[in-house]
């Protein structure tokens, strides 16, 4: 494929995320996030200020969301909620939970407030083991007791599932047990190393590939989720093989604006917000109280000391990898906490993730 040139940032993101509240009442064991114990809250001027810049950006486009993740996003609780929403027009509201706070009156506030939902939930109880609360003693029951409201009130909801090692008869047992739950949309994290999470996720190639060929062979027996790594993978697959491919990959990144519940600005990867190096400062890109989201957009390029350095590691996976047309480049966070710096190539999360499951729809696609 003819790539040429180096990739910039988009000054207009396909969506945005906003923490609304450090805080998460789990303690999950592979969990990235530095201060989820804290309860640092987003005030209603922070966003009020992202609202001004992200409201003319959805009244171009049908389909924008914003997606309030954490922490915890309900531990916010729904009237703090409700207020941080108020000043969004035309927006898809999106909420990433574990489900443990969910009830009655969480799911009628959903209703409300046409927000969709995603779970995070691993699969059958005794693969939750990494998902506890506080104390340590495991949450999926409580989980349990969250989606059975979703269910009750007739609330769609998404699903999203951490791999902490990819095996054998995992991937088919998975998708039973999700067709089973009721999602909608399934989403697969093999767990990375990144934020606070220093376990390493070199796992064995055959596994992985192995991994994603097995979901993809219990997808097709049965698709009535949508799988998005197998969907965007044979997307892109079919474009390969119409000649388009190159038409796939943006041709600038999506700057994924992340706001802290500060008000600061982080772009690329959300996994860089409340870490700090003596190189490149907090990561952060600017503060919405002083500066327009869209300004710093404007900007991005050169917004934090980090980002060119990042963009040449862009580049040199652009001029070096076969797989760049399916990837993009390796993701920010995961360059900088697997090989201490942005401008790394290939990662544990790009062989997991993204070489190995192309690698695995293909091997499953040639076995037919």
């Amino acid at each position: 494929m003819s790539w040429s040139g180096m990739r910039g940032i988009s000054q207009i993101p396909g969506y945005v995320v906003l923490q609304p509240t450090t805080l998460c009442n789990l303690d999950c064991t592979y969990c990235y996030l530095p201060f989820r114990s804290r309860n640092d809250r987003m005030s209603p001027a922070v966003a009020a200020a992202v609202a001004e810049s992200v409201n003319p950006w959805a009244a171009a486009d049908e389909r924008f969301s914003v997606v309030w993740h954490g922490g915890e996003p309900l531990a916010a609780g729904r009237a703090a909620l409700a207020e941080l929403m108020a000043p969004f027009e035309g927006v898809e509201h999106h909420v990433q939970t574990n489900a443990t706070l969910i009830d009655d009156a969480w799911c009628e506030f959903f209703a409300e407030h046409q927000v969709r939902v995603s779970v995070s939930v691993d699969g059958p109880e005794e693969l939750n083991n990494e998902r506890v609360n506080r104390g340590g003693s495991p949450a999926y029951r409580h989980i349990m007791l969250g989606v059975e409201a979703l269910q009750r009130h007739g609330v769609p909801f998404s699903a999203l599932c951490v791999v902490a090692r990819p095996r054998p008869g995992l991937a088919a047992r998975l998708y039973e047990y999700f067709l089973g739950l009721g999602c909608d949309v399934l989403g697969i994290n093999i767990e990375e190393q990144e934020g606070v999470n220093a376990r390493v996720n070199a796992f064995a190639d055959d596994a992985v590939r192995t991994f994603w060929a097995e979901l993809v062979a219990a997808w097709r027996l049965d698709p009535r989720i949508h799988v998005r790594e197998i969907e965007w993978t044979l997307r892109y697959a079919g474009a390969v093989l119409s000649g388009t491919a190159d038409d796939i990959l943006p041709g600038a990144l999506d700057p994924i604006p992340t706001i802290a519940a500060d008000g600061r600005v982080f772009l690329l990867s959300p996994e860089l917000a409340g870490f700090t190096d003596p190189r490149y400062g907090d990561f952060s890109s600017g503060n919405v109280l002083h500066t327009p989201l869209s300004a710093i957009l404007s900007g991005a390029a050169t917004s934090a000391g980090w980002v060119p350095e990042y963009l040449r590691g862009v580049e040199a996976c652009r001029m070096s990898c076969p797989y760049f047309g399916f990837c993009g480049g390796a993701h920010a966070a995961n360059r900088y906490f697997e090989h201490g710096r942005f401008d790394g190539t290939e990662t544990n999360h790009c062989r997991n993730s993204k070489i190995r499951l192309l690698e695995g729809v293909l091997d499953h696609a040639g076995a037919r």
